[in-house]
């Protein structure tokens, strides 16, 4: 394993080495990290090549299970080639591993955040667009409703016909097959997030793409194919 496969395993698997490394093992990371962009920055491939070797012991620590860990395998205590990485993949990897890992409430305050500054109807503003009989009630299982701790219930606008509250045909069989009732916050990130299989924002192909495309897509999803 080269320095600079070393590297990349360690920035794309950085969150995790920060949790499961102690405090002491870190700070070793930290220093072989310096250590060998100072060698690198000299031209010194057989310094480079002791400083991953001690960087490939102090990983040791890391569980058995881990991704860097089964990646290193037999080499970890191999000196390694004589080789010298980029600086900037370096620096990479010290930037991240000096970050603190996302606090996972975090990460879902932020996602959802983001899905509530969608286009959306207010409760209000639905009710106007399509009050609804007395005694009656929507299905709730085809149409999406976000609850916003500031603002109260939203529905997002892309669900629904332009300047009504009438929803998309498509979008009410999508969002049965997301299961929107169980689980909207899901259901609103698949059709506000971006999606490889169609190429862009599902929400944003409404009328772009075929309906059955985007059936085609969220039933993939749930498995229903």
């Amino acid at each position: 394993m080269t320095s600079e496969e070393l590297l990349g395993l360690l920035e794309s698997h950085w969150t995790t080495v920060i949790t499961e490394l102690g405090d002491d093992d870190l700070g070793q990371v930290a220093d072989a990290l310096r250590a060998m962009r100072e060698e690198t920055a000299a031209g010194n491939p057989a310094a480079v090549a002791r400083t991953v070797r001690r960087l490939k012991r102090t990983l040791s620590a890391l569980p058995p299970d881990h991704p860097v860990a089964q990646a290193l395998g037999g080499h970890r205590y191999a000196a390694g080639t004589r080789e010298l990485p980029r600086l900037t993949t370096i620096d990479a990897v010290i930037d991240v591993l000096g970050t603190p890992p996302p606090d996972p409430a975090e990460l879902l305050r932020s996602a959802r955040r983001r899905l509530l500054d969608a286009p959306a109807l207010t409760e209000a503003e639905h009710a106007a667009l399509a009050p609804t009989p007395s005694g009656a009630s929507e299905r709730p299982a085809e149409l999406i409703r976000l609850r916003d701790p500031d603002h109260g219930i939203r529905y997002p606008r892309f669900q629904f016909r332009p300047g009504t509250a009438e929803p998309l045909p498509v979008v009410r069989r999508i969002n049965v097959l997301l299961r929107a009732d169980r689980d909207p916050w899901g259901a609103a990130d698949w059709w506000l997030g971006g999606n490889r299989w169609l190429g862009g924002v599902p929400a944003e192909l409404l009328g772009i793409l075929p309906d059955d495309a985007l059936e085609r897509a969220a039933a993939e999803l749930v498995g229903a194919y």
